[in-house]
């Protein structure tokens, strides 16, 4: 495996890679068995996957969160080594949004998928996302990426824009890969006090619960509901739960509003923001 951290080398690196199938999966480092579940089905599909290592600042709308996120280059170069990927880029903002270009200012169509859940909450940060996506779309030119269901909103988003920028990526949705506890895996879950780790996976065992309220109380009553369970736990705070169509985002009203339906939350242990969502049918 390369450990490359420039355009050059990069583009060097790219070259020997031209007459293979191209995996990539984009990464804030910080790795682990969620990115490695990534990583290993892009080398099993792939002739050679490129992974990259970049934390992006445009799509932290609190300056605090950017600053705290786990860097941890070294480690995360034995991991992606070990998993058998053939490249990994770990750029610096500059080569990603070089001085006198605009890559750090476009503004993307979106579909209107960022108007619910992270959207009004995170304000900005799909559109970073979608920044520094397509930018390193540009650079490494996959033939297919890899994305987990965790993040299902930014997934749809990046799903929407390639095919609205016509990219001809195929974008492979990744299941959610979570701990034995049912704590999905997160680069942040490293922030977490050994109290709130052990808090945690009462998110997970919470949102289950929405399943068995499908078509017995209103869907408003499971919203509040799945809300009280959570914050039954004094070390969590729920900032939203939320109950949408699967294809728009859209939350619904009615349990027959939509075919498919996912409930989406946000939860706070301290200072530490998780994400987690399941699929209701």
């Amino acid at each position: 495996m390369k450990l490359v951290k420039t355009l050059a080398e990069f583009e060097s690196a790219r070259k020997l890679l031209e007459d293979k199938t191209v995996g990539f999966v984009p990464t804030m480092g910080a790795l682990h068995e969620g990115h490695a579940s990534l990583i290993r089905r892009a080398v099993a599909e792939c002739g050679a996957v490129v992974v990259s290592d970049f934390v992006n600042p445009t799509q932290f709308n609190n300056k605090d969160d950017f600053n705290t996120y786990p860097r941890v280059l070294e480690q995360d170069c034995a991991f992606v080594e070990s998993l058998g990927a053939a490249v990994l880029f770990a750029p610096s903002v500059e080569d990603i949004y070089p001085a006198g270009t605009d890559y750090d200012k476009k503004v993307f169509d979106l579909g209107g998928l960022d108007r619910y859940g992270e959207g009004p909450r995170r304000p900005g940060h799909f559109n970073g996302m979608a920044q520094v996506v397509t930018r390193l779309f540009e650079i490494v030119r996959p033939d297919r990426a890899y994305f987990g269901e965790k993040d299902f909103q930014q997934l749809a988003i990046i799903e929407y824009f390639v095919r609205n920028l016509g990219l001809g990526i195929k974008i492979v949705r990744c299941p959610i890969a979570r701990e034995a506890d049912g704590l999905a895996l997160s680069s942040r879950n490293k922030l977490l006090s050994p109290e709130q780790r052990a808090a945690a996976p009462h998110i997970y065992e919470s949102i289950l619960k929405v399943r068995e309220m499908v078509g017995r109380m209103p869907v408003g009553k499971a919203v509040e509901s799945v809300t009280s369970l959570i914050d039954g736990n004094s070390l969590l705070k729920t900032e939203y739960v939320e109950i949408i169509n699967s294809l728009t985002l859209r939350p619904v009203t009615d349990w027959d509003e939509a075919e498919h339906l996912r409930l989406t939350c946000a939860v706070y242990a301290g200072h530490v923001r998780l994400i987690d969502n399941i699929e209701i049918k």
